[in-house]
């Protein structure tokens, strides 16, 4: 058992939990609670922290035990000075960052070819520099819900693998695949390249986001919580179209357009395979 606050396991999971830098460097993130820890795809774990109140939990030391998983015990006051929220649940999961290029996870999204029909056509949110790591990871858990193929994003959005993002995912970060690029252009001039429509929501748009048919493969480019798309992420899109608001309202929560956006493309999907 740890019970050393300056043992060097404590200050290196803090640091992973505090600076995106270790982050990257390491390969390394942290997921924090019971929930998190669960779920966690075992191949990707590379060391759980626990309580010992946590440890007699059935469902914890069952996972333990069943897949052979690394761990240690630490004292209460070691846990919540490596724990990042102000009620720590007593177990904590270091993991393994997952590396996808964009390219990849586009052509993973595609089936087997132009005539493979037993794949849903591709779907992908966009991100471009959101700074709120809330409003990432709740895009990521609504993406899930909505059955996307990948969420990919700018350099200039909150740090993925913050404890923050990773809480806000519920999850989904585990089985949403992501990938950062350098710039908005990079990520636009793939999906053209594989004939995947792009829309940008924004308050130019001609046509009402119900107006247009997402049943082919798509992509929503979504904008910054302050400043919306990039004048460079709009010119880049296929279509422009805007989410219609009442009221003093000039637009809408990132996360909640992303939903909006997500979700009606998903209700046409189900609607064209007449799936009830």
């Amino acid at each position: 058992m740890i019970t050393s606050l300056s043992n060097p396991r404590v200050r290196f999971v803090k640091d992973l939990n505090d600076k995106a830098k270790t982050r990257k460097k390491e390969g390394l993130f942290t997921a924090e609670g019971l929930k998190m820890f669960l779920e966690a795809p075992p191949e990707r774990i590379r060391m759980v922290y626990l309580t010992e109140d946590m440890l007699k939990e059935p469902a914890a030391a069952q996972k333990l035990s069943e897949q052979a998983l690394p761990y240690e015990t630490v004292s209460d006051p070691v846990f919540r000075k490596m724990s990042d929220t102000m009620t720590p649940q007593g177990v904590l999961t270091v993991l393994g960052i997952p590396d996808h290029s964009a390219e990849e996870i586009i052509l993973g999204s595609l089936g087997t070819g132009p005539g493979d029909k037993s794949s849903p056509a591709p779907l992908f949110a966009v991100l471009e520099n959101l700074q709120d790591p809330g409003n990432v990871g709740t895009i990521l858990r609504t993406g899930e819900g909505a059955g996307v193929s990948g969420v990919l994003m700018t350099e200039g959005c909150a740090d993925l693998y913050a404890p923050k993002t990773v809480r806000a995912t519920m999850g989904s970060i585990y089985r949403i695949r992501t990938a950062v690029c350098k710039g908005i252009t990079e990520i636009t001039d793939l999906l053209r390249k594989y004939n995947i429509t792009t829309y940008a929501a924004h308050l130019d748009g001609k046509k009402e986001y119900d107006q247009c048919n997402y049943t082919g493969p798509s992509a929503f480019l979504i904008g910054n919580e302050g400043n919306g798309l990039t004048t460079e992420a709009a010119s880049c899109a296929d279509c422009l179209i805007r989410i219609p608001m009442l009221g003093k309202v000039e637009s809408l929560n990132a996360a909640m357009a992303s939903g909006i956006l997500l979700y009606e493309a998903a209700r046409q999907r189900r609607s064209s395979n007449n799936i009830r």
